[in-house]
């Protein structure tokens, strides 16, 4: 369960990594090209206006698919954990089951010798 719980926090570490990763390069090529391209101020702070939104909305999709993946894995090791949970507790009634069985039959043995003597 331990080893689950690092691979998934590995896997989600690194998605994150690369989505941040993948932004801020986007945003930095994005300013670059559009400060070395040869146009007006106004127009060039017109599309870096508009980079900057479509940028946000990446951002925002981005941010979204993680918390999409975050919840997904959640409710597996939820429904995992209670299964795991639901085998031990058949387990355990299982154990105590037995062992009542063997305290009953060793009481009834020592009815029968103590009546018996």
């Amino acid at each position: 369960m331990l080893k689950e719980n690092k691979a998934s926090l590995n896997h989600n570490t690194n998605i994150s990594g690369v989505a941040t990763g993948l932004f801020f390069g986007s945003l930095i090529g994005a300013v670059t090209m559009l400060l070395m391209a040869p146009q007006s101020g106004k127009r060039t702070r017109v599309r870096l206006q508009q980079k900057s939104i479509e940028l946000r909305d990446q951002a925002s999709e981005m941010v979204e698919d993680g918390l999409m993946q975050v919840r997904t894995e959640s409710k597996k090791l939820t429904k995992s954990g209670r299964q795991k949970a639901r085998e031990l507790m058949q387990r355990g009634q299982e154990l105590v089951s037995g062992q009542l069985t063997h305290v009953s039959h060793a009481l009834g043995t020592g009815k029968k010798a103590i009546l018996g003597s």
